[in-house]
């Protein structure tokens, strides 16, 4: 189930509720012809952006595409949540500090209520990747895997320099610590990459 917002998201307000449901994307399943990355990539349940630097040899920051809070009705399946949960609804690439190379789109829905104040005001406030928090604050998280797969590229073809009708592979899934889930991220990249072959684009 890829992240597909029904509604844009604008600055939070006070007393605005913002009402969204997540819909899943059309899409098939994995395909099993993965090389070994683009699997640890989709199934792993470590930090995206260590896998990245240890992969390209390179510093990871984050380029944020947008981050508004809002109050949304979420609805996923097998995830107990409120009815209605103040989120920061981001959205981001993960990009090589030197290559300039865009290597994974990410879409965020952060519950505030449930991160630590000093955590919350990095991640608003840096570009700090959520993985690196994650160390720095030494948190304990278990991450879930909802749904992974694979779909049209569409209007996100424009950040990885391939055509609308090449695939991204994606996978959604949520983080908790202490017994709470805090976290619920899609990220996506194109399926031409991280193999011998391609030259990412820049």
């Amino acid at each position: 189930m890829s992240i597909n917002y029904t509604e844009a998201f604008i600055p939070h307000k006070k007393d605005q509720t913002i009402r969204g449901n997540l819909q899943p994307s059309t899409h098939s399943k994995t395909r099993n012809n993965l090389n070994g990355f683009q699997r640890m990539l989709i199934k792993a349940n470590g930090t995206v952006t260590a896998m990245l630097e240890a992969y390209l040899s390179e510093p990871i920051q984050v380029v944020k595409l947008s981050e508004n809070i809002a109050t949304m009705k979420l609805e996923f399946p097998n995830i107990k949540l409120n009815s209605e949960e103040q989120v920061i609804a981001r959205k981001v690439l993960l990009q090589g500090k030197m290559s300039g190379g865009n290597f994974i789109y990410a879409d965020s829905l952060i519950l505030i209520n449930n991160l630590d104040e000093r955590f919350r005001n990095q991640l608003l406030n840096t570009n700090i990747p959520i993985g690196k928090l994650w160390t720095e604050h030494k948190v304990e998280t278990f991450k879930e895997i909802i749904e992974s797969g694979i779909e049209p590229a569409n209007e996100l073809s424009n950040y990885f320099c391939i055509d609308p009708k090449e695939n991204l592979l994606f996978r959604t899934y949520s983080v908790s610590s202490q017994g709470k889930i805090n976290m619920i991220i899609t990220e996506k990249f194109p399926e031409s990459y991280f193999s011998p072959q391609v030259t990412l684009a820049s």
